[in-house]
């Protein structure tokens, strides 16, 4: 599962939070597996806040999902499917659980689609339409 969070700029629009992975640097959202004792949401929230630094409002339904290839420690590989679960965020870490290890950065869907390492995820997020997280 994968947490999406976003916010409204003072625009109006809708922006996401990219984070970069910890093994190449390449953006991606927050993502992980299912946790012991969690629903898929509640795993995602805590990857967010894990990952990318940030708290919010989780949806229960996610909004869609993507494919990527999973790559392990061993030099490993797997498809893996991630279904996606809006944040809408409340508040920005200062510090937290993985800050030194990757970068985060405020985007328009549309930017983040050219950026997402995942041609999968390129698509879900160009497919992103603001109408969709205002229902959030």
């Amino acid at each position: 599962m994968a947490a999406l969070p976003w916010r409204l700029d003072k625009d109006g629009k809708v922006r996401v939070l990219l984070v970069t992975s910890r093994t190449n640097g390449k953006w991606m959202l927050p993502k992980g597996w299912l946790i012991d004792g969690h629903e898929p949401h509640e795993a995602a929230e805590i990857e967010a806040k894990e990952e990318a630094g940030v708290v919010g409002d989780i949806s229960a339904a996610p909004i869609g999902s993507f494919h990527y290839l999973k790559l392990f420690d061993d030099g490993q590989s797997a498809s893996a499917q991630a279904r996606v679960f809006p944040v809408k965020v409340t508040s920005e870490l200062k510090n937290w659980d993985e800050m030194k290890q990757r970068n985060r950065r405020w985007m328009r869907p549309r930017e983040a689609s050219k950026l997402a390492f995942e041609p999968d995820l390129k698509r879900f997020l160009l497919d992103l339409r603001d109408e969709a997280l205002s229902l959030f």
